[in-house]
């Protein structure tokens, strides 16, 4: 189980085994989790996320399942009684659970008013069936807000400030999920914020809520108003791509990546609010997103994680550096005293346990306390193990059957055909009526060539072109689906003498085990691999990367013995996943079908067994 760190208010005896209610300075806290499973390895014991509001904190482990602390129960600590539970976020008296199919159960009095301590499904609120399927959860100061697979934004529960892009006074809150924009890509707020932020597509960014402390940075033109109702356009944004925004109850923090072609992308912090809570990092009010520096910063230093809370910030750095700064009052910044900070301060850790990554290690804030835990499943792909849960094992999009003309039944993938396939309502029925009047070996061909966004053989697929979406890359659906994908981290690159090939990851990822294995494990490379296919010969390299997008083999490629033999041990090393019919048999076929013309009173080349010896 995991060693964390923590500081701040202790209101947890049963979490933090010390009587002292302010603990000024980071101790070392053994977690027990008296529901853990003795079957269950460690790994799947480990810590996913840490999530904490004013009256209650959750833990969530990497085998799905959670356990919150309360702060007026005597039986601490609750198992939460719901499975595969894919985040968690409470607010500072809301909470809610996100699962890996879709759905998110949330408890709060304004949602639930006759037992606000019950979960209940509130995805299932939402009046458009079609927009139920949720991706993505933030919770702010008393509101929730959801991030469907279509992405639209919702908000449920107090509006009381506008946070819910509404005006409050004819919405003062809400029991069901209202939609508040459309063509969003991500969600920012906080535990104790009456703030949101909206990012559209476009990186166009878009606030709404309480904004007497300039948290929303709209500028000094609109510094007067204190509650901005309707959801307005951030303007002077820093140059970058925006990674995160956090937001306390007087200041709101953005993380900007900055890409550079001949570096690693360099990541800076900026805030904006006002200094009398000493939260900003800076020691004058700023109406706009402006920088945070620090004589601290190291120039090789980079920013891999930082939590806002209610009045205070951690930042963890690429040099194994954790920073603090804001208010101090329970010794939530770790300093071993309790005066506030208005800039950045580092905090003397003791010695971390683990000698892993230090981006294994993650930060959270919450209402007067700090978290410093080790989650390796965090880092490096993570995310595209979460998206790859989402594709693969969510019943709502993974598998749709058809049927074949001999009665064959044929699964596809129906996260996939929804971005391949034009958006027209019978573009499925159409598909349907093709495939039944096609071979299993046909109907393969074609669902490889939707996902693969390759044509194999025109004449064939001449009837369907018209449903496929022949511009649109295999890398642009996955950013579709993907959409928090870190784009360093879609591609995969393999190397055969002096050119280099980019395969995206999802699609080595269903051909083989072995990189299934590399992408999924953590590793401390956290680069882009690269692979040697230098022995491999030009022809066996190409019938290798047209069938890892196809599964099957160029016409024009002759076989050979030699490339045979190749191809076989190219498919032991690298573990390919063979379907029906696989790599082997298409070698054997094409090779006898090769020599048949030519020598028709010769007994085929035949066997497998042959070449396997």
């Amino acid at each position: 189980m995991n060693d964390c760190l923590f500081s701040g208010r202790n209101r947890y005896p049963k979490l933090i085994k010390n009587k002292q209610e302010k603990i000024t300075k980071p101790i070392q806290f053994k977690f027990e989790n008296e529901n853990e499973n003795e079957n269950e390895n460690e790994n799947e014991k480990q810590i996913k996320q840490i999530s904490t509001g004013n009256f209650s904190t959750i833990f969530l482990f990497k085998n799905g399942k959670a356990i919150e602390y309360l702060r007026s129960s005597k039986q601490n600590p609750e198992k939460i009684q719901i499975e595969n539970i894919q985040k968690v976020t409470v607010g500072y008296h809301n909470e809610a659970i996100l699962t890996i199919e879709g759905n998110v159960f949330a408890k709060e009095r304004v949602i639930n008013p006759e037992n606000p301590n019950e979960f209940i499904n509130i995805s299932s609120l939402i009046e458009d069936k079609n927009d139920r399927i949720i991706e993505d959860i933030v919770s702010g100061y008393s509101s929730t807000y959801l991030l469907t697979s279509n992405q639209n934004a919702y908000g449920i529960g107090s509006n009381s400030y506008g946070q819910l892009g509404f005006d409050s006074e004819t919405l003062p809150e809400t029991e069901k999920p209202i939609l508040m924009m459309k063509n969003v890509s991500k969600i920012f707020s906080g535990n104790s914020s009456s703030s949101v932020f909206l990012l559209n597509s476009n990186q166009e960014l878009f606030g709404c809520g309480y904004n007497e402390w300039k948290q929303l940075g709209l500028g000094e033109s609109r510094k007067e108003e204190k509650i901005i109702h309707k959801l307005t356009k951030i303007q002077n944004i820093p140059k970058g791509k925006i990674i995160d925004i956090q937001c306390g109850m007087f200041h709101s923090i953005m993380l900007i990546e900055n890409e550079n072609q001949n570096e690693n992308p360099k990541r800076k912090l900026y805030s904006c609010g006002n200094t009398q809570h000493n939260g900003l990092g800076k020691n004058q009010n700023t109406y706009e997103f402006t920088e945070i520096k620090s004589s601290l910063f190291e120039n090789d230093d980079n920013i891999l994680d930082f939590s806002v809370g209610y009045k205070h910030t951690l930042i963890l750095t690429s040099n194994r550096k954790l920073f603090s700064f804001g208010n101090n009052f329970y010794g939530q910044l770790g300093t071993g005293d309790t005066n506030n900070q208005l800039i950045p301060i580092q905090i003397e850790l003791p010695k971390l346990r683990f000698n892993e990554d230090i981006s294994n290690y993650h930060i959270y804030s919450g209402h007067f306390i700090s978290f410093l835990y080790y989650s390796p499943f965090l880092s490096s792909f993570s995310n595209l193990e979460e998206d790859l849960i989402k594709l693969f094992r969510r019943k709502e999009f993974c598998n749709i059957s058809f049927k074949t003309k001999n009665g064959e039944i044929i699964e596809a993938h129906k996260l996939i055909l929804k971005y391949r396939l034009n958006q027209i309502e019978n573009e499925i029925e159409k598909l349907e009526e093709i495939i039944s009047k096609k071979s299993i070996k046909e109907s393969n061909q074609i669902f490889e060539m939707i996902y693969s966004n390759r044509i194999i053989n025109p004449i064939l697929y001449s009837e369907i072109k018209e449903i496929i979406n022949l511009n649109e890359k295999i890398e642009e659906t996955m950013k579709r689906i993907y959409l928090n994908e870190n784009e360093n981290e879609k591609d995969f690159i393999i190397e055969r003498k002096e050119k280099q090939y980019k395969f995206p990851k999802l699609i080595l990822i269903m051909r083989s085990e072995l990189y299934r294995g590399m992408f999924l494990s953590v590793t401390e490379d956290k680069s882009n691999k690269v692979t040697d296919y230098s022995e491999l010969s030009n022809k066996s390299f190409q019938i290798f990367e047209y069938w890892i997008y196809s599964n099957q083999i160029k016409d024009e490629i002759e076989i050979t013995k030699e490339i045979i033999n190749e191809i076989q041990i190219g498919i032991d090393y690298f573990q390919l996943n063979q379907t029906n019919p696989n790599l082997f048999d298409l070698l054997i076929n094409k090779f006898n079908n090769q020599n048949h013309d030519q020598k028709k009173k010769r007994k085929p080349f035949l066997e497998k067994e042959r070449f396997r010896k």
